[in-house]
């Protein structure tokens, strides 16, 4: 039988648990983010295969650098601690430094995310 434990929203929204839960909660959201991209760009092709506008439609929210760049992050953080996972998970002598592989993955994940913001909007700024 499962654990229950009664906590009302308001107590779970005021939790502090710094970058394990951050972690957690952005990969749950970059997660979500892919699914509803992947479901949407599917309805849209179907629809535009159809001749309907709304494929149309859809498929000019896809060039909107704001939608681009929160893609891109939900999609390059839901990979690189993905990846973060995996490796403590294959190696579970490394779980008691999981808080500098989190400082490790956000590290790389600025880095990278950073260049891409940069290129993204020097993009859609005709540059």
């Amino acid at each position: 039988m499962g654990l229950k434990r009664n906590v009302s929203l308001s107590t779970a929204l005021r939790y502090k648990g710094q970058g394990p839960y951050l972690t957690f909660i952005l990969h749950r959201i970059g997660g979500l983010g892919m699914a509803i991209f992947i479901t949407l760009h599917i309805l849209a092709s179907f629809m535009e295969g159809r001749g309907w506008k709304i494929g149309d439609v859809i498929n000019d929210v896809y060039m909107n650098p704001i939608f681009q760049l929160f893609i891109f992050f939900c999609v390059l953080f839901h990979a690189i601690n993905g990846l973060r996972i995996t490796i403590l998970d294959l190696f579970p002598k490394l779980i008691p430094y999981h808080r500098q592989a989190i400082t490790i993955e956000w590290a790389a994940f600025i880095a990278l995310y950073g260049f891409s913001f940069f290129v993204i909007v020097r993009t859609a700024l005709g540059g």
